[in-house]
């Protein structure tokens, strides 16, 4: 049986810790932010990944932006439905991200890179922010003819999630499974996932977006595709926002997502907002990968071929469930999803 949907990401391990404002000062880092850092360019912010691995608090998590949404839609799926596309290293982090997916019921179809390391990711917590400090490693280094290693998976899947950071990677592979999406009308789902991304990866971007069918994002990274593109309106205007990025195609869909603030879900007939699950602040553990669990919950309603507001309300559910975990993680007892 081949997977139903199929996630194309950076396949990382991260590190994750309870930290201060005080030690993102150290390396000038925002507290609600996600960077790139490379290992060969001597960037001072390549000695955190060895201060917040002795950390005592630290804990130890397979990630990856996608893959996390990966995971997500496969607690909904369940086993076999999910595959994830990425590339990582031959060594015992890609181990531990390859158990975790076969525990999740996610099918890897890794890339493996024997001379180079898997990704990590410091995700350094201040209350209810996260400042994601990123080496790539092997997940840099994704070609599409590792697609076409596996291109009956890519045949056989009823549609596809693309996580926002693969554009600084290899957008080639993205539009190879666009074309393939939009000659055989399949569901094309792209995440904007960081604000760097518009910001740094314009071409990219500009390159890929018109084979999505939907768009993903949080306000933060709409505020900066705004500001990118040269956009007229306001960059607090999400509707806005949204009908410059959708444009006179009549097949895309952008959401927007927006903390605790309603979800906004526009296309060219107009726009509807969805209120956010309300959850007591005492349940909130942790609200590192909530993007990614409410990409997951939206992503398994589309393979369930659910309607645009039953995805958008399952993404929330899941979404919910997953900040009462710690990290982009969702909940050992297995949740059936009912439409509140």
């Amino acid at each position: 049986m081949s997977p139903s949907l199929i996630c194309l990401g950076n396949p990382l391990l991260d590190l994750q810790v309870d930290t201060t404002l005080e030690y993102l000062a150290k390396y000038e880092l925002k507290s609600n932010d996600a960077i790139l850092v490379d290992a060969s360019s001597n960037d001072p912010k390549m000695a955190i990944f060895d201060e917040v691995a002795k950390m005592p608090n630290v804990k130890f998590i397979a990630g990856g932006a996608a893959q996390n949404s990966a995971r997500g839609a496969a607690y909904v799926l369940g086993k076999g439905q999910v595959g994830y596309f990425g590339s990582v290293g031959k060594d015992q982090f890609s181990d531990k991200l390859s158990e975790e997916n076969e525990s999740a019921g996610v099918v890897s179809l890794y890339q493996v890179q024997e001379k180079i390391g898997t990704g990590k990711c410091a995700a350094l917590i201040t209350g209810h922010d996260r400042s994601l400090v990123t080496d790539l490693g092997a997940a840099n280094h994704f070609t599409p003819e590792h697609l076409d290693k596996h291109w009956d998976q890519v045949e056989a899947a009823k549609l596809f999630y693309i996580g926002g950071f693969h554009l600084t990677v290899s957008p080639a592979a993205i539009v190879k499974l666009g074309k393939h999406a939009k000659e055989t009308g399949k569901p094309f789902v792209m995440n904007l996932s960081a604000p760097f991304i518009p910001q740094f990866f314009k071409d990219a971007l500009k390159e890929c977006l018109p084979y999505a069918t939907i768009v993903i994002a949080n306000e933060s990274e709409a505020a900066a595709y705004a500001e990118s593109f040269g956009l007229t309106c306001e960059t607090t205007d999400l509707v806005a926002i949204a009908k410059e990025i959708i444009g006179t195609d009549a097949n895309k869909t952008v959401i927007f997502t927006h903390g605790l603030e309603p979800t906004v879900v526009t296309t060219t007939a107009g726009s509807t907002t969805f209120e956010v699950h309300p959850l007591e602040k005492s349940k909130i553990v942790d609200t590192n990968g909530a993007g990614d669990a409410f990409a997951g919950g939206f992503m398994a309603g589309l393979t369930q071929d659910k309607p645009l507001e039953t995805c958008i309300d399952m993404g929330q559910w899941l979404a919910s469930l997953s900040i009462q975990e710690v990290g982009p993680s969702y909940p050992k007892e297995k949740f059936t999803y009912t439409k509140a």
